[in-house]
């Protein structure tokens, strides 16, 4: 029996940009770091999304170039990386028998624009839960 896989794509600058950890001093690091990070949702999958899922890792700007690892592919966008995301979710709408499709983000303009094609939308915490606050 085939089971439906879902398609999560990750918009690695909203994603990496929710905590303020000095991402912006290195990007491509910080969206290696976030890549290798997701590597275990590609078989545990997400909550309401059982594994094994397809992830996708769409980087822009500074991080472009960034390689792809088993379980997370990396999508490097020649412009916008909200463009090439929704262009995924295009893509993967217009085949006969596609996958469910979710993507994280917690810009309001993509989710829109994905929903339009029917994607699901959770926030960067579904991959990325926020780091314990200091106490200083």
């Amino acid at each position: 029996m085939l089971t439906e896989q879902t398609l999560v794509i990750v918009d690695a600058a909203n994603v990496f940009g929710s905590v303020p950890d000095g991402w912006w001093r290195d990007r491509r690091g910080a969206a290696e770091r976030l890549r290798d990070s997701l590597v275990p949702f590609a078989a545990d999958g997400l909550p309401g999304h059982p594994g094994p899922i397809e992830l996708v890792l769409v980087v822009e700007g500074a991080a472009r170039g960034v390689a792809s690892v088993p379980g997370v592919r990396v999508e490097s966008a020649p412009g916008s990386g909200d463009d090439l995301i929704v262009a995924l979710v295009a893509a993967e709408a217009a085949r006969p028998a596609g996958h469910n499709c979710v993507v994280v983000t917690a810009d309001r303009e993509l989710r829109q624009r994905v929903q339009a094609y029917g994607a699901q939308c959770v926030g960067p915490r579904a991959v990325r839960p926020l780091p314990p606050s200091r106490t200083d």
